[in-house]
């Protein structure tokens, strides 16, 4: 399992570099519509949005996944407050930095800037995992 774990890091990561998905400028000119729009993103999304579709296509024909196991159980549905505010801060920080978390893993080898922002993107998931661990206590 761990090797193709790997290759489809490597395929993901690679990907990412291709479409210039690790330069946050990249980025900030895809949310920048009121100047220069980059709609370039948008191509990459509709891209990832094709393969996805065929092999969910495929996935849901099948009665187990093909390298064994069981599929995951179906998240739940519906959008609640605790959605909403993460789509926010998520949002925030990509508009802020320029980076998601994979294309700012990714760029880790080659931007101090990606260095700032995973730092601040794990402090950040520290403090929301506090946070819920404290709810679940008091609640």
């Amino acid at each position: 399992m761990v090797p193709l774990s790997f290759a489809s890091g490597l395929v993901f990561a690679l990907g990412l570099c291709l479409s210039g998905m690790v330069r946050p400028s990249k980025v900030l000119g895809f949310l920048n519509l009121g100047g220069a729009w980059d709609p370039s993103l948008a191509f990459v999304m509709v891209g990832a949005l094709a393969v996805f579709a065929a092999a969910w296509r495929w996935t849901r024909r099948r009665s187990a996944p093909a390298l064994g196991g069981r599929f995951p159980a179906a998240p739940p549905r519906g959008v609640d407050l605790r959605l909403l505010g993460g789509a926010a801060v998520f949002g925030l920080g990509w508009g802020l930095g320029g980076f998601c978390p994979g294309p700012a893993i990714v760029g880790l080898v080659a931007s101090r800037g990606a260095v700032v922002f995973v730092v601040a993107m794990l402090a950040g998931m520290l403090a929301c995992d506090l946070a819920g661990r404290r709810t679940a206590e008091d609640g």
